[in-house]
């Protein structure tokens, strides 16, 4: 937090650093509290739908059983009076009578039958069920079939059924049915509570196995945090153990990875930094010596002059070539295209035959095809060329080549030189080495070759001895030519 004072004002600012490392909830919380969220919220769907289930199967049920007590009571109106074996005649109230003595109604389930518009009988009497005055009004004028249902009683929630009875095409009396509903409605509520409580139970469980569970899954990401606090600047050695090939395995896989590229390019940047560092304070401290060496001499100051604009140039050259080789990292370093070797050889053949008096040879073939960047290709064979004249005397042999070997193709710059001693030949290719033979130079032409070879998938390799010359070969993929 930094304190600002404007005109007399203080402000607080909270640096990024200090947002950073607000307290937050972990991740650990966070998933399991999304876990339990979207696991209480079916529980609770799920409650509701099967409560709304259990709810319509009971009205169903009620219904059908409340229709299965009007078709008894209209089939015994057709019927004959039991006593007398004839017919009921017409006789409401003696079907009413023999009906409910055979009829026992069922638990919660009230009969009612009203004949010329009065209450004759039922299982109970209307004044006993509590029922509205409307209904009791309603129900002996009820001339087609009705239904309904009365909320609010106190045995719970009452559905009724109302058939008009017909005989000889007159309207003689209405059988009702009523069912009483509540104690059922009471088991559905008692086992939606205990489904309720079932889920919770469930919720508290899995929170609690869910909170083991997810720390014992997110245990490698802690690692991984840990050793990220543990790298220093110049300790990058620590990585990762990996169990399993879950997703959090291959991050810490690619974590490893991740500091395996970074350790390399730290190694490689303090190599870099070192050497760079040498080999730039040596022309530095040469210009600056002989500059305050310098007298009034005419001829002395020329040399000096000569002497300083010969280091500078070398400078130069030596923070091209440093641009250069930073510069292959980057993605768009080569701009590849199909490209003739054969052809691409005999151009570069005539432009090294200006950089020194040598017996220039061409040993060229069939054309053979490689994806590449032209200009860096050519780039890779003048510096071997130039390496070649630097390392020969004047008249001696340098021959280009080109050759296909089955899936490669190779270039390669032989000469009659001083060749290279065998503890040499591997570490030529880095930045700033020099084969030991007191030879001037930066030491950075064959580490740009092999970074132009790196940049194209392909290899430089070199084949010398001391005494007898060296051959240096780009071996890059073929590739079908046009047409094929």
């Amino acid at each position: 937090m930094t304190e600002t004072t404007t005109n007399g004002m203080t402000t607080t600012e909270t640096t990024t650093e200090q947002r950073w490392h607000r307290p937050a909830l972990s991740l650990r919380l966070r998933l399991l509290g999304w876990a339990l969220a979207l696991l209480a919220l079916a529980s609770l769907a799920s409650v509701l739908v099967i409560r709304q289930v259990l709810l319509n199967q009971l009205e169903n049920r009620v219904a059908a059983d409340m229709r299965q007590e009007v078709t008894e009571f209209r089939r015994l109106v057709d019927g004959r009076d039991p006593t007398t074996g004839q017919p009921f005649g017409g006789n409401l109230r003696a079907i009413a009578d023999t009906y409910l003595m055979r009829n026992e109604p069922a638990a919660g389930e009230a009969v009612l039958l009203f004949v010329d518009g009065r209450f004759y009988r039922g299982t109970a009497d209307p004044a006993e069920l509590a029922l509205t005055g409307d209904l009791l009004r309603n129900w002996p004028t009820v001339a087609e079939s009705a239904e309904g249902r009365v909320s609010g009683h106190p045995r719970g929630p009452v559905y009724w059924l109302a058939t008009p009875v017909v005989i000889n095409g007159v309207v003689r009396g209405q059988f009702v049915v009523l069912d009483f509903t509540g104690p059922r409605h009471a088991e559905i509520d008692r086992a939606v509570r205990l489904m309720g409580l079932s889920c919770l139970l469930v919720i508290v469980v899995v929170a609690a196995g869910g909170y083991l569970a997810m720390g014992r899954a997110l245990r490698p990401l802690r690692t991984v945090t840990e050793t990220a606090r543990a790298i220093g600047e110049t300790d990058l050695s620590r990585r990762i153990s990996v169990h399993g090939g879950d997703e959090v395995a291959q991050l810490s896989r690619t974590f490893n990875l991740m500091l395996d590229r970074l350790q390399r390019a730290f190694v490689n940047q303090q190599t870099f930094l070192s050497d760079a560092g040498h080999e730039l304070r040596t022309p530095i401290t040469i210009v600056r010596g002989h500059l305050e060496l310098m007298g009034d001499d005419p001829v002395e100051r020329r040399e000096t002059i000569a002497l300083v604009t010969d280091e500078l140039d070398r400078m130069n050259r030596m923070v091209n070539d440093l641009l250069l080789l930073a510069r292959t990292e980057q993605p768009d370093f080569v701009q590849p295209g199909l490209v003739d070797a054969a052809a691409l050889m005999a151009e570069a053949f005539v432009k090294a035959t200006a950089l020194g008096e040598r017996d220039w040879q061409l040993n060229a073939t069939d054309p053979a095809w490689v994806w590449a960047d032209r200009q860096r290709l050519t780039q890779a064979v003048m510096q071997l060329a130039q390496n070649a004249v630097q390392f020969t005397e004047r008249g001696k042999r340098i021959s280009l080549s080109v050759e296909v070997a089955e899936s490669a193709v190779l270039l390669s710059v032989s000469d009659d030189g001083t060749g290279i001693e065998p503890q040499d030949q591997e570490r030529i290719f880095q930045r700033f080495a020099r084969a030991g033979r007191g030879h001037e130079g930066s030491g950075l032409g064959l580490a740009i070759v092999a970074a132009i070879a790196h940049a194209h998938g392909g290899t430089v390799e070199v084949r010398s001895a001391p005494g007898a010359g060296s051959t240096f070969t780009l071996k890059l993929a073929r590739q079908e030519g046009p047409g094929r």
